[in-house]
């Protein structure tokens, strides 16, 4: 199949000139770069419903994984199992980069190919049970053809971790987009092109839209790989979030992929999707129907409120099943991407005596006022990341004081749910089945 005219030659051209993102392999030896969406057991909780090991042949693929970060941390965390991680890019100097920092790290778990990902289906590859895809399909001439082409080679019960760019996060880049083309025009030389664009950036005047977003973005920053990605990309473009769930889930006519869709950006997780997670801690009176509305729109309303997503990174499956269910007794919750104990989550939840309080998170940026429950402190005390919700509810059950009979299973799966719910959401409680590998609740 003749796939050229699915990407553009200068979009080769300019990972082949310029390898995204900018890696030195002599730095592998100080540091392990971590991607969000590849953490194993955030890819365990929301694609295999936390009963994955990632033994028995579990099979990676990294599409269009640039200069390796994804396919180095994958294989970081799989090494010593009998997985396997293919990358795949179009750029050779990028395959370079990347293999050379497998090396110096001594990675003998990754097969390395140099092709288009709209050629997987005829690359007679084994299917896959998770591919990574960050950054790609939007710089393809028709994205929808890199999506067929990814699920062509996925497994029925397989999972794609994606990233796509966001529309009203980026006004300000596409803004400048269009200048800087304007600014360009008739100049073929990259170099002077990059020459243009750092003097135009250090003139921008301060009512300019780029300048005033400018905390938002930070690859232009990064050395002249990342100003061009940003900025002088030959093909770009960007969706909402209704774009995204007319195209990878359902339109309204029935159309689309029919995938379930679990958004979690970095660091935030679903918080900047949820209005009543972004308008903080004095919302509007409107707010309550707000929360009543479906997911999607209430995902649409918070993109708009927000304004400050400028990439959607989400995981696509098959089912809604693929995640770890909450209400299930034998499932263990664990917490996850800071130092968090029981005793210290406990603290700050037990803060208002058993009524709302206000909860400010540092990391995500997230600020609101959650409501406990009357046992969530004490749950969250016998949180350990090695016993299960059943024998987490027998020991608060032991230790019961109350002179009523002591709540079952379901009324505390229900006292907590909002305390769950809060963590979960910005990705610091996550849940494991017994059966998973205990890798898969944290390094």
């Amino acid at each position: 199949m003749d796939v050229s005219h699915h990407f553009l030659p200068e979009v080769k051209a300019q990972y082949e000139a310029q390898p995204y993102p900018a890696r030195d392999p002599a730095h592998e030896g100080r540091r392990l770069l971590q991607t969000w969406l590849d953490d194993l057991p955030m890819v365990n909780h929301y694609c295999f419903a936390g009963r994955q090991t990632f033994r028995d042949h579990f099979r990676v693929l990294v599409a269009g994984g640039g200069t390796g970060d994804a396919t180095i941390f994958l294989a970081e965390q799989l090494k010593g199992t009998d997985a396997r991680i293919v990358h795949l890019d179009i750029s050779q100097a990028s395959l370079t980069i990347a293999r050379e920092r497998a090396r110096v790290r001594g990675l003998d778990n990754i097969e390395w190919i140099g092709d288009s990902l709209l050629n997987l289906p005829r690359l007679a590859l084994e299917p896959f049970d998770y591919i990574n895809c960050c950054g790609v399909l939007h710089h393809l001439a028709d994205p929808n053809a890199g999506l067929e082409a990814l699920r062509a080679v996925l497994k029925p019960d397989g999972s794609i971790a994606l990233m796509l760019y966001a529309r009203a996060g980026r006004t300000g880049v596409y803004q400048m987009q269009e200048l800087l083309r304007m600014v360009n025009d008739g100049e073929s030389d990259l170099e002077r092109k990059i020459a243009n664009t750092r003097q135009i950036l250090d003139s921008l005047p301060a009512s300019n839209w780029f300048r005033r977003a400018e905390d938002l973005y930070h690859d232009h920053r990064q050395g002249d790989a990342g100003l061009v990605d940003l900025l002088l990309h030959p093909q770009d473009r960007a969706y909402s979030v209704d774009e995204l769930f007319d195209w990878l889930a359902r339109d309204a006519d029935g159309n689309g992929h029919g995938l379930h869709l679990q958004f979690t950006d970095v660091q935030r997780g679903r918080a900047p999707y949820l209005p009543h997670m972004v308008l903080g801690v004095k919302p509007p009176d409107i707010l309550r129907a707000l929360r009543q509305l479906p997911r999607r729109r209430q995902y649409a309303i918070a993109e708009l409120l927000g304004g400050s997503i400028t990439m959607h990174v989400l995981y696509a499956t098959s089912s809604p099943a693929s995640t770890a269910p909450y209400g299930h007794a034998e499932y263990i919750p664990f917490f996850f991407h800071e130092p968090l104990d029981g005793e210290t989550a406990a603290r700050v939840f037990g803060s208002g005596r058993g009524q709302p309080f206000l909860l400010h998170h540092q990391h995500s940026g997230v600020a609101l006022t959650v409501n406990p429950g009357r046992y969530g402190p004490q749950i969250l005390r016998l949180i350990d990341g090695r016993r299960s919700f059943g024998e987490i509810f027998e020991r608060f059950r032991r230790d019961w004081h109350g002179k009523a009979q002591a709540p079952d299973d379901s009324a505390l799966f229900a006292d907590f749910s909002e305390t769950y719910d809060t963590l979960n959401t910005i990705e610091r409680l996550l849940l494991r089945h017994p059966s998973a590998d205990p890798a898969s609740a944290g390094r």
